[in-house]
């Protein structure tokens, strides 16, 4: 039986990957222009969970329930991008935003497009797959302990992020995220939520980073001055200790919940 598994977690996982580097790569073929960047990449990220739901079909043979009430990425969006906001405001209050100038509202549009798509495919992967699998096997906590580092760590591939930033994106989006599937068992609150926090930092702050791919493609450009512990240094925001200490709260008190109706225990994943 065990064999089994780790057969069909190894095959959903490699199917994971597939979509999210193909989601990408229709998304990004031509990044310059606003009207294929909003376009493509929400048709990608519908694409995805097609691919996800005939994946799950196909390899797990059932029904792929996490995708079940659609609702929940309405109040995660709107709580991520408050979150975000919370996190701002204290950057500001500390005197961490140098500028923030007015960019466009086809910006706007484009990188909500861009912000769609990552949220979808990511959480597909390290949720949808990571987290729920293992989660089915070995328990909610294993999950978390599994699936939260392996979120954070690539972001040390990011230009300016270092094991300090690549540590708050472990322990804020990993546990936060993590944390939202295992409250609901349903994907759409952490797709919301990741959505939520990455259209406020990049659609709307358009928070200017060493690793800006589209420093035009934003309401607003702001550009954040002060220490690297404040501000995330080229690492941005969700590399900063205020998004820590704003994130973890929310993080905890879902993962509690998520504990207090025993939805931790082994193979209460999808139920």
């Amino acid at each position: 039986m065990a064999r089994h598994w780790w057969m069909r977690f190894g095959l959903m996982v490699v199917a994971g990957v597939v979509i999210l580097v193909a989601a990408q790569a229709v998304s990004t073929i031509r990044l310059e222009n606003p009207v294929w960047l909003l376009a493509a990449s929400l048709v990608a990220a519908v694409l995805a969970l097609l691919a996800y739901r005939y994946a799950t079909r196909g390899i797990e043979k059932r029904e792929a329930t996490e995708l079940a009430r659609p609702w929940w990425v309405v109040p995660g969006t709107l709580a991520g991008a408050v979150l975000f906001g919370l996190v701002m405001l204290v950057i500001d209050l500390l005197g961490g935003i140098g500028s923030m100038t007015f960019n466009s509202w086809i910006g706007l549009a484009a990188m909500t497009g861009l912000m769609v798509n990552v949220a979808v495919i990511e959480e597909v992967l390290f949720r949808g797959v990571l987290l729920r699998m293992v989660a089915e096997r070995f328990g909610g906590w294993a999950a978390l302990a599994v699936s939260a580092p392996l979120f954070g760590l690539p972001h040390l591939l990011n230009h300016g992020t270092d094991l300090v930033g690549a540590l708050s994106i472990t322990i804020c989006a990993g546990l936060l995220l993590g944390g939202a599937y295992l409250a609901t068992g349903s994907l759409w609150l952490p797709i919301g939520l990741h959505l939520g926090l990455n259209f406020a930092e990049s659609a709307v702050f358009g928070i200017v980073t060493a690793d800006s791919p589209l420093p035009d493609f934003s309401l607003y450009n702001t550009v954040l001055t002060g220490s690297d512990l404040l501000t995330g240094g080229a690492g941005g925001p969700e590399a900063s200790m205020v998004t820590l200490g704003v994130i973890t709260v929310p993080a905890l008190v879902l993962i509690w919940f998520a504990a207090a109706t025993g939805r931790m225990r082994r193979g209460r994943a999808l139920s």
